[in-house]
């Protein structure tokens, strides 16, 4: 069977079987783990997210997960999704009878590891037989034979995978044209750059601390780190947040540092009127706030989302002038008619700057869902130029590649918008203002408006 054919058969297909017991396994074993990461990648199938569904496995009621479990899980589900339409094709190839789904799901967060971690792969193809033993006995002998074809056979299935982009760049068609189309010189660097891991950046406080004595604490902790030209601080190795030292004092928050631009690039001065429009979870409205005293205006459509920006802002001792939960395309429901001399615009879009971060998202997302992002965008962007002051600025902010949500987003607003300017920026590592993922951040895109 060809790759594509095995994966566009089976992704989003209902499931028949979520995991309605628990197999005997120890708790810490790889197994397990496998057992839980089958569950998320098995709601994902299902259409559901990866937050979501590791949120549901944690959720109160349910056995508490070690630290160690939790970041397991999260690998493997986050790794299985990443090389999904390669994982999904070897098991067409493989399979002469479908497994049932969760046994399924648990070989293609168990197909990643053995390539990437071939001095692990006893381990991986033992805990997967043992994973099926517990669940379904008479399978055991197929798991296993699949597993250990796939390891033996790797550099004959590397080029067999290769014949079709697909299941060579592990992303959707349609996403490999787009990229293709608004890079045609860069496409596949970005595509190669949207498998890797995500880094992790860190933001320091500078209401707080200062950098020199920020910078000792996590030498003291051992936490190897870099200085990023705008400021940002890349940690060589991810960790959780209880192990960053004065993490619950406010010193630190996690960001990426394609991220912390947002705040550089808007020129806040203090005493300026400030909205972020789309506050939600906090992060860039928080940087605004440490680096200028201004008057800030959060808004969030979402409530659930909006809930988050009050805890962030407490821990780092810090206090907006508002905290509004409104649709920012209706200003009539939230504007006091008192104009901004500043806006961000962090507008929803695809994501698909980060999707390192969310792999799951390039298998829920169809291209469709981009006529209805641009559609968003642009009505956020009327409605937020109303409440702009004269000769005041707009950053409009997006976590996209794509270059319908990005340049030809503000080439149309500016076309409509005769008192619009599009600001340069002398400083700022894309003349463009599009950033692709990299080795230290993620992808995103900034454009800086001036109002006449």
């Amino acid at each position: 069977m060809h790759p594509h054919r095995a994966h566009s058969r089976l992704f989003h297909r209902k499931p028949r079987d979520f995991a309605t017991r628990t197999p005997r396994l120890s708790a810490e074993s790889l197994a397990h783990s496998l057992w839980l990461a089958a569950q998320c990648v098995q709601g994902v199938r299902a259409g559901k997210t990866l937050p979501v569904m590791l949120a549901n496995l944690q959720a109160p009621g349910q056995p508490t997960w070690s630290a160690a479990t939790r970041g397991a899980v999260r690998d493997l589900a986050a790794n299985a999704l990443r090389d999904y339409a390669r994982g999904d094709a070897l098991l067409g190839r493989f399979l002469q009878k479908p497994l049932p789904e969760l046994l399924h799901c648990a070989l293609l967060c168990a197909l990643p590891r053995l390539w990437s971690a071939p001095e692990h792969a006893y381990t991986t193809v033992h805990q997967a037989v043992a994973l099926a033993e517990a669940l379904l006995p008479p399978v055991k002998g197929v798991v296993n034979a699949v597993l250990r074809r796939v390891q033996r056979e790797e550099a004959e299935l590397r080029a067999w995978l290769d014949e079709q982009e697909t299941t060579r760049y592990a992303f959707p068609q349609w996403w490999i044209d787009t990229l293709r189309q608004d890079y045609p010189q860069d496409w596949q660097t970005i595509l190669a750059a949207c498998q890797g891991k995500p880094p992790m950046s860190l933001r320091i406080n500078c209401r707080k601390t200062e950098e020199a004595a920020a910078r000792a604490a996590l030498d003291a902790a051992d936490i190897a780190h870099a200085r990023l030209d705008n400021g940002a601080i890349l940690l060589h190795e991810p960790r959780p947040v209880e192990r960053i030292p004065h993490f619950s004092d406010g010193w630190f928050s996690v960001q990426d540092a394609g991220a912390q631009y947002a705040a550089q690039l808007l020129d806040l001065h203090d005493g300026q009127r400030v909205l972020d429009a789309c506050a939600a979870p906090g992060g860039k409205a928080a940087h605004m706030l440490e680096r200028a005293d201004i008057r800030l205006t959060a808004l969030e459509a979402d409530a659930a989302r909006a809930e988050a920006i009050a805890p962030q802002f407490d821990r780092l001792g810090l206090r907006a002038e508002k905290i509004l939960t409104a649709d920012a395309r209706r200003p009539e429901t939230w504007w006091d008619g008192q104009p901004f001399e500043r806006i961000l615009a962090d507008v929803p879009c695809s994501a698909s700057g980060v999707v390192r971060r969310n792999p799951d998202s390039k298998w829920l997302r169809r291209k469709d869902d981009l006529r209805n992002f641009t559609a968003q965008q642009a009505a956020i962007l009327r409605a937020l130029w109303r409440t702009l002051a004269p000769g005041g600025k707009l950053l409009y902010a997006t976590c996209s590649l794509f270059a319908c949500e990005n340049r030809a987003q503000i080439e149309d607003f500016c076309r409509n918008h005769r008192d619009a300017t599009l600001l340069p920026f002398p400083d700022f590592p894309a003349a463009d203002g599009q950033l692709f993922p990299a080795s230290g951040q993620d992808g995103f895109f900034y454009a800086l408006l001036q109002k006449a």
